[in-house]
Protein backbone atom coordinates (compact mmCIF):
# COMPACT_ATOMS: atom_id res chain seq x y z
CA UNK A 1 0.00 0.00 0.00
CA UNK A 2 1.18 3.52 -0.86
CA UNK A 3 2.24 5.71 2.06
CA UNK A 4 -0.94 7.41 3.24
CA UNK A 5 -0.90 11.16 3.92
CA UNK A 6 -4.60 11.74 4.63
CA UNK A 7 -7.49 9.73 6.11
CA UNK A 8 -11.01 10.99 5.39
CA UNK A 9 -14.06 9.57 7.11
CA UNK A 10 -17.77 10.20 7.23
CA UNK A 11 -19.18 10.43 10.74
CA UNK A 12 -22.66 8.90 11.20
CA UNK A 13 -22.85 5.25 10.20
CA UNK A 14 -19.10 5.25 9.59
CA UNK A 15 -16.74 6.55 12.28
CA UNK A 16 -19.44 6.93 14.92
CA UNK A 17 -21.27 4.01 16.43
CA UNK A 18 -25.04 3.78 15.97
CA UNK A 19 -25.60 5.55 19.29
CA UNK A 20 -23.63 8.55 17.89
CA UNK A 21 -20.63 7.90 20.16
CA UNK A 22 -16.96 7.86 19.22
CA UNK A 23 -14.92 4.81 20.22
CA UNK A 24 -12.67 5.39 23.25
CA UNK A 25 -9.90 3.89 21.12
CA UNK A 26 -9.97 6.87 18.76
CA UNK A 27 -7.53 9.09 20.65
CA UNK A 28 -4.87 6.39 20.84
CA UNK A 29 -5.10 5.70 17.10
CA UNK A 30 -5.23 9.41 16.27
CA UNK A 31 -1.95 9.96 18.16
CA UNK A 32 -0.37 7.21 16.05
CA UNK A 33 -1.55 8.97 12.88
CA UNK A 34 -0.09 12.22 14.17
CA UNK A 35 3.29 10.54 14.69
CA UNK A 36 3.17 9.44 11.04
CA UNK A 37 2.16 12.95 9.84
CA UNK A 38 -1.15 11.65 8.49
CA UNK A 39 -3.86 14.31 8.37
CA UNK A 40 -7.22 13.22 9.79
CA UNK A 41 -10.32 14.65 8.07
CA UNK A 42 -13.89 14.21 9.33
CA UNK A 43 -16.27 14.67 6.37
CA UNK A 44 -19.93 14.86 7.30
CA UNK A 45 -23.35 16.23 6.54
CA UNK A 46 -23.24 17.46 10.11
CA UNK A 47 -22.77 21.07 11.14
CA UNK A 48 -19.17 22.20 11.70
CA UNK A 49 -19.83 22.80 15.40
CA UNK A 50 -21.35 19.36 15.77
CA UNK A 51 -18.29 17.75 14.18
CA UNK A 52 -15.76 19.57 16.33
CA UNK A 53 -17.67 18.66 19.49
CA UNK A 54 -16.14 15.19 19.04
CA UNK A 55 -12.63 16.58 18.53
CA UNK A 56 -12.53 19.68 20.71
CA UNK A 57 -8.95 19.23 21.92
CA UNK A 58 -7.53 18.58 18.42
CA UNK A 59 -9.88 20.64 16.22
CA UNK A 60 -7.10 22.96 15.04
CA UNK A 61 -4.98 20.01 13.92
CA UNK A 62 -7.63 18.69 11.52
CA UNK A 63 -9.13 19.50 8.17
CA UNK A 64 -12.93 19.42 8.41
CA UNK A 65 -15.48 18.94 5.64
CA UNK A 66 -18.85 19.99 7.05
CA UNK A 67 -22.41 20.30 5.75
CA UNK A 68 -21.75 17.78 2.97
CA UNK A 69 -18.87 19.75 1.49
CA UNK A 70 -20.34 23.24 1.54
CA UNK A 71 -18.03 24.36 4.36
CA UNK A 72 -14.37 23.34 4.64
CA UNK A 73 -11.66 24.30 7.11
CA UNK A 74 -7.99 23.40 7.47
CA UNK A 75 -6.38 23.71 10.91
CA UNK A 76 -8.97 26.29 11.95
CA UNK A 77 -8.76 28.32 8.73
CA UNK A 78 -11.83 28.62 6.50
CA UNK A 79 -10.95 27.58 2.95
CA UNK A 80 -14.29 27.00 1.21
CA UNK A 81 -17.90 28.20 1.61
CA UNK A 82 -20.68 27.72 -0.95
CA UNK A 83 -23.90 29.74 -0.62
CA UNK A 84 -27.34 28.91 -2.01
CA UNK A 85 -29.58 31.32 -3.93
CA UNK A 86 -32.04 32.82 -1.41
CA UNK A 87 -35.02 32.87 -3.81
CA UNK A 88 -34.58 29.17 -4.58
CA UNK A 89 -34.21 28.40 -0.88
CA UNK A 90 -37.63 29.89 -0.19
CA UNK A 91 -39.21 27.92 -3.06
CA UNK A 92 -37.81 24.69 -1.66
CA UNK A 93 -39.08 25.55 1.83
CA UNK A 94 -42.60 26.10 0.49
CA UNK A 95 -42.47 22.74 -1.32
CA UNK A 96 -41.16 20.81 1.71
CA UNK A 97 -43.91 22.24 3.90
CA UNK A 98 -46.38 20.26 1.77
CA UNK A 99 -44.66 16.93 2.54
CA UNK A 100 -46.35 15.26 5.51
CA UNK A 101 -43.88 14.38 8.26
CA UNK A 102 -40.96 16.36 6.82
CA UNK A 103 -38.94 18.84 8.87
CA UNK A 104 -36.58 21.46 7.43
CA UNK A 105 -33.18 22.63 8.64
CA UNK A 106 -31.56 25.68 7.03
CA UNK A 107 -27.81 25.59 7.56
CA UNK A 108 -25.49 28.57 7.48
CA UNK A 109 -21.84 28.38 8.49
CA UNK A 110 -22.81 30.06 11.78
CA UNK A 111 -25.94 28.19 12.88
CA UNK A 112 -28.83 25.93 11.88
CA UNK A 113 -32.34 27.36 11.69
CA UNK A 114 -35.54 25.39 12.29
CA UNK A 115 -39.22 26.32 12.36
CA UNK A 116 -40.54 22.93 13.49
CA UNK A 117 -42.14 22.68 16.92
CA UNK A 118 -42.24 18.86 16.89
CA UNK A 119 -40.53 17.87 20.18
CA UNK A 120 -39.47 14.45 18.88
CA UNK A 121 -37.75 15.96 15.85
CA UNK A 122 -36.14 18.77 17.86
CA UNK A 123 -34.64 16.28 20.31
CA UNK A 124 -33.31 14.15 17.43
CA UNK A 125 -32.04 17.25 15.62
CA UNK A 126 -29.74 18.09 18.56
CA UNK A 127 -27.62 15.04 17.71
CA UNK A 128 -26.44 16.76 14.52
CA UNK A 129 -26.56 20.51 15.18
CA UNK A 130 -24.91 22.07 18.22
CA UNK A 131 -25.66 25.69 17.32
CA UNK A 132 -29.29 26.27 16.35
CA UNK A 133 -31.90 29.01 16.25
CA UNK A 134 -35.66 28.48 16.44
CA UNK A 135 -37.72 30.80 14.22
CA UNK A 136 -41.40 31.15 13.37
CA UNK A 137 -40.87 31.27 9.60
CA UNK A 138 -37.74 30.14 7.75
CA UNK A 139 -38.59 32.33 4.76
CA UNK A 140 -38.42 35.49 6.88
CA UNK A 141 -34.80 35.19 8.04
CA UNK A 142 -32.79 38.29 7.16
CA UNK A 143 -29.06 38.99 6.83
CA UNK A 144 -28.04 35.36 6.59
CA UNK A 145 -26.57 33.21 3.81
CA UNK A 146 -27.39 29.51 3.64
CA UNK A 147 -25.07 26.75 2.46
CA UNK A 148 -27.35 23.71 2.77
CA UNK A 149 -30.96 22.66 3.24
CA UNK A 150 -31.44 19.45 5.22
CA UNK A 151 -34.79 17.67 5.30
CA UNK A 152 -35.60 15.02 7.87
CA UNK A 153 -38.34 12.43 7.48
CA UNK A 154 -38.64 9.85 10.28
CA UNK A 155 -40.13 7.26 7.91
CA UNK A 156 -37.27 7.51 5.41
CA UNK A 157 -35.96 10.28 3.17
CA UNK A 158 -35.24 8.15 0.11
CA UNK A 159 -38.89 7.12 -0.27
CA UNK A 160 -40.81 10.05 1.22
CA UNK A 161 -38.78 13.13 0.25
CA UNK A 162 -36.33 12.46 -2.58
CA UNK A 163 -38.87 11.88 -5.41
CA UNK A 164 -40.77 15.05 -4.47
CA UNK A 165 -37.74 17.36 -4.57
CA UNK A 166 -35.70 15.92 -7.45
CA UNK A 167 -37.25 18.47 -9.84
CA UNK A 168 -35.21 21.23 -8.16
CA UNK A 169 -32.04 19.84 -9.73
CA UNK A 170 -33.11 21.76 -12.84
CA UNK A 171 -32.37 24.91 -10.82
CA UNK A 172 -28.69 24.20 -10.24
CA UNK A 173 -28.82 22.29 -6.97
CA UNK A 174 -28.05 18.70 -6.03
CA UNK A 175 -30.65 16.65 -4.13
CA UNK A 176 -28.95 13.79 -2.29
CA UNK A 177 -30.07 11.17 0.21
CA UNK A 178 -27.53 11.58 3.00
CA UNK A 179 -28.88 9.11 5.54
CA UNK A 180 -31.83 6.87 6.29
CA UNK A 181 -33.92 9.81 7.52
CA UNK A 182 -31.99 12.74 5.99
CA UNK A 183 -31.86 14.40 2.60
CA UNK A 184 -29.60 17.34 1.72
CA UNK A 185 -29.80 20.03 -0.93
CA UNK A 186 -26.68 21.99 -1.94
CA UNK A 187 -25.43 23.74 -5.05
CA UNK A 188 -24.66 21.25 -7.83
CA UNK A 189 -20.95 21.98 -7.59
CA UNK A 190 -20.93 21.15 -3.86
CA UNK A 191 -20.41 17.68 -2.45
CA UNK A 192 -17.87 15.92 -0.27
CA UNK A 193 -15.87 14.92 -3.36
CA UNK A 194 -15.50 18.49 -4.63
CA UNK A 195 -14.54 19.63 -1.13
CA UNK A 196 -11.98 16.84 -0.77
CA UNK A 197 -10.52 17.60 -4.20
CA UNK A 198 -10.11 21.25 -3.20
CA UNK A 199 -8.35 20.15 -0.03
CA UNK A 200 -5.91 17.68 -1.60
CA UNK A 201 -4.94 20.19 -4.30
CA UNK A 202 -4.25 22.80 -1.63
CA UNK A 203 -2.06 20.34 0.26
CA UNK A 204 -0.47 18.72 -2.83
CA UNK A 205 -1.68 15.23 -1.91
CA UNK A 206 -2.36 12.58 -4.56
CA UNK A 207 -5.47 10.31 -4.75
CA UNK A 208 -3.30 7.24 -4.07
CA UNK A 209 -2.16 8.87 -0.82
CA UNK A 210 -5.62 9.12 0.75
CA UNK A 211 -7.87 6.61 2.48
CA UNK A 212 -11.63 7.35 2.50
CA UNK A 213 -14.51 5.77 4.44
CA UNK A 214 -18.26 6.20 3.91
CA UNK A 215 -21.65 4.55 4.18
CA UNK A 216 -24.27 6.58 2.27
CA UNK A 217 -24.87 8.16 -1.13
CA UNK A 218 -23.48 11.54 -0.10
CA UNK A 219 -20.11 9.80 0.33
CA UNK A 220 -19.85 8.39 -3.20
CA UNK A 221 -18.07 11.36 -4.82
CA UNK A 222 -15.29 11.36 -2.25
CA UNK A 223 -14.96 7.57 -2.44
CA UNK A 224 -14.38 7.95 -6.18
CA UNK A 225 -11.37 10.19 -5.49
CA UNK A 226 -9.40 7.66 -3.49
CA UNK A 227 -7.55 4.51 -4.46
CA UNK A 228 -8.16 3.21 -0.94
CA UNK A 229 -11.91 3.74 -0.71
CA UNK A 230 -13.85 1.78 1.91
CA UNK A 231 -17.60 1.29 2.24
CA UNK A 232 -18.72 0.14 5.65
CA UNK A 233 -20.24 -3.30 6.05
CA UNK A 234 -23.46 -1.48 7.07
CA UNK A 235 -23.32 0.84 4.04
CA UNK A 236 -26.08 1.34 1.49
CA UNK A 237 -25.74 -1.32 -1.27
CA UNK A 238 -25.06 1.34 -3.92
CA UNK A 239 -22.15 2.67 -1.89
CA UNK A 240 -20.63 -0.78 -1.57
CA UNK A 241 -20.70 -1.06 -5.36
CA UNK A 242 -18.74 2.18 -5.72
CA UNK A 243 -16.02 1.53 -3.12
CA UNK A 244 -12.87 -0.50 -3.76
CA UNK A 245 -12.92 -2.21 -0.34
CA UNK A 246 -15.32 -3.12 2.49
CA UNK A 247 -14.59 -2.22 6.13
CA UNK A 248 -16.20 -3.80 9.21
CA UNK A 249 -19.38 -2.04 10.38
CA UNK A 250 -19.48 1.21 12.33
CA UNK A 251 -20.54 -0.67 15.47
CA UNK A 252 -17.43 -2.84 15.11
CA UNK A 253 -15.29 0.34 14.92
CA UNK A 254 -14.47 -0.63 11.35
CA UNK A 255 -12.72 2.64 10.47
CA UNK A 256 -10.34 2.34 13.41
CA UNK A 257 -9.67 -1.34 12.68
CA UNK A 258 -8.64 -0.56 9.09
CA UNK A 259 -6.47 2.35 10.22
CA UNK A 260 -4.78 0.22 12.88
CA UNK A 261 -4.16 -2.47 10.29
CA UNK A 262 -2.50 0.07 8.00
CA UNK A 263 -0.32 1.40 10.86
CA UNK A 264 0.75 -2.13 11.80
CA UNK A 265 1.65 -2.93 8.18
CA UNK A 266 3.50 0.36 7.76
CA UNK A 267 5.63 -0.27 10.85
CA UNK A 268 6.29 -3.86 9.78
CA UNK A 269 7.50 -2.74 6.35
CA UNK A 270 9.68 -0.07 7.93
CA UNK A 271 11.51 -2.61 10.09
CA UNK A 272 12.30 -4.96 7.18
Amino acid sequence: MQNIKMIVTDMDGTLLRSDHTLSPKFKEIYNKLKELNILFVPASGRQYYSIISYFEDIKNELAIIAENGTYVTYKGEEIFVDELDSILVNKIIERVRKIDGANIVLASKNAAYVESTDPVFLEFFKNYYNKSIQVDDLTKIENEKFIKIAINHPEGSEKNVYPKLLEFEENGVKVVVSGEVWLDIMNTKSNKGVALNTLIKKLDIQPEEIMVFGDFMNDIEMLHLAKYSFAMKNAHPLVKEEANFIAPSNDEDGVLKIIQGYIDQFKKNKTK
